[in-house]
């Protein structure tokens, strides 16, 4: 007898957004990008200001990818578009007007390091290479904070495909831009500008690693890291690297941003773990945005089914910090 085992971010099809609702407001997310400028644009999210003049809004929305669902409602676009880390425009989370600042165009991303042949490649392009998709993923900060978001992207695996790395690449380590005159953020010299983060090869080809375009059905708000970032949902999210202009494949482990400012608190791994707190708050619970509740955190944010494995040979906190 075939025994089907729901995945813990399933979640029970009365519980899902009705088809008609879904379809409603992608009609309306297109119907956005011709009414951005109108007389009510002022109150329109930070986000839409942009939508129609982006390159690739013809790409949007993506179809959803319906392997990937949630065990909770979405979070609101004005919710998660008004609450975000970005450490380059400031280090409060009300930072989405200063990240307006960010110029998306021209964009590109240099591969480099121990591949075939490097090579620079504008993000126009890259986009258009590969599939979008739409995934419904959870977000866990290191804060104890979570949301949820519809993502739009394509997994990272498709990029190690672009880039033909060697045999001897045992990591990636990513880039994001440095351009102080742009990013106030990047003015305060105590920081390791530019931004850091890396994964192990194994990682960066998991099915759940996923490089972001997009959310609510539209490119990417810039606040969000446009054009593109990192959605890592098992890890915590000071690892999901925002507005990445570099991937260099390499033999070492590389040290990220935060592991050069305070490599006791924010180590190489951060899988997400309750059992292991940080230095100054436990992990045990999250404080789910919106809706004022505090709910118990999963080992790796409730995705173990599909990343546990690759780190079995770790023991004990190791395998978290």
């Amino acid at each position: 007898m075939l025994i089907k085992e729901n995945k813990i971010w399933d979640i029970p099809e009365h519980l899902a957004t009705p088809e008609s609702d879904y379809l409603n407001r992608r009609q309306l997310v297109k119907a956005a990008g011709l009414a951005a400028l109108s007389a009510g644009a002022s109150s329109l999210l930070p986000s839409m200001a942009f939508a129609q003049s982006d390159p690739t809004m013809d790409l949007y929305p993506a179809k959803r990818n319906e392997a990937y669902k949630l065990d909770r409602g979405l979070t609101p676009e004005e919710i998660n578009s008004k609450y975000n880390n970005f450490y380059e425009f400031g280090s409060h989370k009300q930072i989405y007007t200063k990240a307006q600042d960010l110029k998306t165009r021209p964009w590109e991303i240099l591969i480099d390091g121990l591949v075939e042949k490097p090579f620079t490649i504008g993000f126009d392009d890259l986009v258009r290479k590969v599939q979008l998709e739409e995934r419904l993923y959870r977000h866990r900060c290191v804060e104890a904070w979570s949301m949820t978001i519809p993502w739009t992207g394509f997994q990272m695996s498709e990029l190690v495909k672009l880039a033909k790395p060697m045999s001897n690449a045992k990591f990636i380590r990513m880039e994001t831009f440095h351009d102080p005159k742009m990013a106030s953020g990047q003015k305060q010299a105590w920081y390791p500008w530019p931004y850091v983060e890396c994964l192990t090869m194994q990682e960066a080809n998991n099915d759940l690693a996923f490089l972001v375009t997009g959310a609510y059905g539209k490119p990417a708000a810039k606040q969000f890291g446009a054009p593109l970032r990192l959605a890592l949902p098992w890890k915590y999210g000071f690892k999901s690297i925002k507005s990445i202009v570099k991937f260099s494949f390499v033999e070492e482990m590389p040290k990220s941003f935060w592991e050069q400012l305070s490599g006791t608190e924010y180590g190489f791994w951060a899988n997400v773990n309750p059992k292991y707190p940080h230095p100054r708050w436990s992990q045990e619970t999250e404080r789910v945005l919106q809706t004022g509740k505090r709910v118990p955190t999963l080992i790796y944010n409730g995705y173990g089914e599909q990343v546990a494995s690759m780190y079995s040979g770790l023991k004990g906190r190791t395998a978290f910090y």
